[in-house]
């Protein structure tokens, strides 16, 4: 017989989305629902989802339906579907998923308990207005792992990139207080967690709607100061919004990760323009200079989308020439995904999708070459890891200060057989001794 209160949660997307699904599991367990790993054991099925490009709307229908198998043989009572996929396609989703019986949209997560329990008014669709995103806390949030913690600073975007759909879906930027971020990194850390990751749409932007603004630096300043063993990172930053402050309080703070995301997406001022992207390839060299200079060791990640529409050869050379010279330690690149709501659908030249993926293929093989070259300078340091599993007798997996969770590398971390282990969630020091493309491996001295 089910459990009546028993709830299995599927999170996809990004990081902030797994934020959403922490901070509604802290709803439901807050009145009374208990949280289950196996689909099968659940009454009640929940998947937030993300709609951000082609391949995460099919990821998303997909994962619907497949557990939508549970309720259509009695083992689930109720299907809801929360997040960016409503929200996007709002009542042509509901219409084409009857399998669901409540979707709610980015502005209604804190109406997720009677979503679940089917008490929630308004029909099937709950599609409020998303710059009606609460931006405080609303329950405890049940946390996937114990050690790292993803802390989101603010919600939504203010930017007008012709390629993305997220200020539709998460409205402007609205900054939490800073009071509200300090008392929640405040209860990570004394719940047990080593690592911070500061996580918006726009990271370095922080502060710049709040009545009274704060800047980014002040922010990243006071979360140092909390405790000198934590590490604090920020991810999703913007070349046009992180500044020197925040650039010398990374320098000031050993646990301030020297880790720079900040996503360029392209070189060329041409496609740069159509973007909607307002610097050139000039501007984005002299801040990776700054950084490097102003930060000894700094690791800088970045994403960069090809096959854009316009995108010629020459401007594709110069991207490529462009990741040559900056030799990011992280790179992450996409193809252009088109879609009729978004302004750039309506540009011309779009790109033929097998030159896009030609070019992708083509800039991932030497970013490897360079990622590999990168990180077999780092033969023979000894640097701090962070141990989160340990696949098999004295052999653990951890990331380095410069590795981020989920998106980077790993560093492996092999101890000598009969010595002492290494617990999981632990601060280990490692010398590093080998390298594969990218990934470091190391031991304890």
């Amino acid at each position: 017989m089910l459990n009546p209160m028993r709830l299995y949660i599927e999170s996809l997307g990004c990081a902030r989305n797994q934020v959403d699904s922490e901070n509604m599991a802290g709803q439901l367990c807050q009145a009374g629902w208990s949280l289950t790993p196996d689909p099968a054991d659940a009454s009640v099925i929940l998947v937030n989802t993300c709609s951000f490009v082609e391949s995460a709307i099919n990821e998303s229908i997909d994962t619907i339906l497949e557990l939508a198998r549970f309720k259509k043989e009695g083992r689930c009572q109720r299907l809801v579907v929360a997040g960016c996929l409503p929200e996007r396609f709002r009542d042509a989703i509901a219409d084409s998923l009857p399998e669901v019986d409540q979707f709610i949209g980015t502005g209604a997560f804190t109406r997720i308990v009677d979503a679940v329990t089917g008490e929630l008014a308004g029909g099937a669709c709950l599609l409020p207005d998303p710059d009606l995103i609460p931006i405080g806390r609303t329950a405890a949030r049940e946390r996937v792992l114990s050690h790292t913690a993803y802390l989101k600073i603010a919600e939504g975007c203010s930017r007008h990139c012709t390629y993305c759909i997220i200020p539709r879906l998460r409205g402007r930027q609205k900054s939490r207080p800073i009071d509200g971020i300090l008392g929640e990194a405040r209860q990570l850390i004394a719940a047990g967690v080593k690592e911070l990751n500061l996580v918006a749409q726009d990271t370095t932007c922080y502060g710049q709607d709040l009545d009274e603004p704060v800047r980014f630096d002040i922010l990243l300043a006071r979360l140092a100061g909390m405790d000198p063993n934590v590490w604090i990172r920020f991810l999703y930053g913007h070349p046009e919004s992180i500044s020197d402050d925040v650039l010398k309080t990374v320098a000031a703070h050993r646990n301030l990760c020297p880790y720079f995301d900040l996503p360029v997406q392209h070189a060329a001022a041409g496609v740069l323009k159509r973007m909607g992207r307002n610097y050139d390839r000039r501007r984005l060299l002299d801040l990776f200079a700054r950084i490097r200079s102003t930060v000894p060791g700094a690791a800088i990640r970045t994403t960069l989308i090809v096959g854009f529409p316009g995108e010629t050869d020459a401007d594709f050379q110069e991207l490529m020439d462009f990741v040559e010279r900056v030799r990011f330690d992280h790179l992450g690149v996409f193809t252009y995904s088109d879609a009729e709501d978004l302004p750039s659908h309506r540009l011309p030249g779009h790109v033929p999708e097998a030159v896009a993926r030609s070019r992708h293929d083509a800039l991932m093989a030497r970013q490897m070459e360079i990622s590999a070259d990168n990180l077999a300078s780092m033969i023979g340091t000894t640097m701090p890891v962070l141990v989160e599993a340990s696949s098999e007798p004295y052999l653990y997996e951890g990331r380095s200060i410069v590795q981020a969770p989920e998106v980077d590398g790993l560093t492996y971390i092999r101890t000598q057989e009969g010595g002492p282990q290494i617990a999981i969630g632990e601060m280990a020091t490692v010398k590093i001794t080998d390298t594969l493309e990218y990934d470091l491996i190391g031991k304890v001295p």
